[in-house]
């Protein structure tokens, strides 16, 4: 019975001994959870900054996407006007019998351009 009291008095001497032989202090449980919860909110604290951060540049990004967005939409409608404006010189000259003929040999004209770029490069 001696031997227990002996070994259960060197082990509550030893419970508050951390490595180095230094004590460590006693906090209650209540406060190591208040410390455990400061350093919980602190690193939610960071990521909250960090996406913060990230959505910031993810909405600049979106807008330029968007700007771009808007002047290639006003370019294709340019471009459509222009395009029609094309297609109906192109109706007006098949419409003639005199212009059809000129058409087909401009058309022949530029196949055979085509061709010779081709064949020479």
């Amino acid at each position: 019975m001696n031997l227990r009291r002996d070994y259960r008095n060197r082990a509550s001497l030893f419970d508050s001994i951390e490595e180095g032989g230094i004590l460590a202090p006693s906090y209650s449980s209540h406060e190591i959870d208040e410390y455990d919860n400061d350093r919980a909110i602190d690193g939610l604290q960071d990521r909250v900054n960090i996406l913060k951060r990230l959505t910031g540049e993810i909405h600049e990004e979106v807008e330029i996407h968007n700007r771009a967005l808007d002047r290639m939409g006003h370019d294709m409608d340019a471009s459509r006007g222009v395009l029609s404006g094309t297609v109906d010189r192109f109706k007006m000259v098949f419409e003639r019998k005199s212009s059809r003929r000129m058409a087909t040999f401009v058309a022949s004209f530029l196949v055979l351009f085509l061709l010779i770029y081709y064949l020479t490069r």
